[in-house]
């Protein structure tokens, strides 16, 4: 069974091409559904979770591109090194809201995705 989180996006492609090529994501699904295109991502392959990139096509759906988190993370990425992460992801471009810190919690760091959606970087603590 897989899990599956809609993110509304203006323009598949771009949102494609951004999972892939600056967050390492890997495309599980990309089928034509008439005029509707159904795209999914994951961070990993076999991955239980997927990304929905839907096209917001309603005024409602296009006011939250962007938003969906209320400027709060939308989701978390769970790593094994987060500074790691946060390295290679800032040199394929990805914009970050500080450097990664350490908690008692963890370890991790915001980034924004193409539309200004925060993702939380997460490692768990040793």
């Amino acid at each position: 069974m897989r899990s599956v989180f809609t993110l509304f996006v203006t323009d598949q492609d771009q949102a494609l091409r951004f999972s892939v090529d600056r967050l390492g994501f890997i495309v599980t699904e990309d089928k034509r559904l008439g005029d509707d295109r159904w795209v999914l991502v994951s961070p990993s392959q076999g991955e239980d979770v997927a990304l929905n990139l839907e096209l917001a096509r309603t005024p409602e759906q296009q006011m939250l591109v962007g938003k969906q988190g209320g400027g709060k993370p939308v989701f978390a990425l769970d790593t094994d090194n987060c500074h790691r992460e946060y390295q290679t992801m800032k040199a394929r471009g990805v914009t970050f809201d500080s450097e990664p810190r350490t908690m008692p919690y963890g370890t991790g760091v915001t980034l924004n995705d193409l539309h200004g959606n925060k993702i939380y970087l997460n490692e768990d603590p040793r």
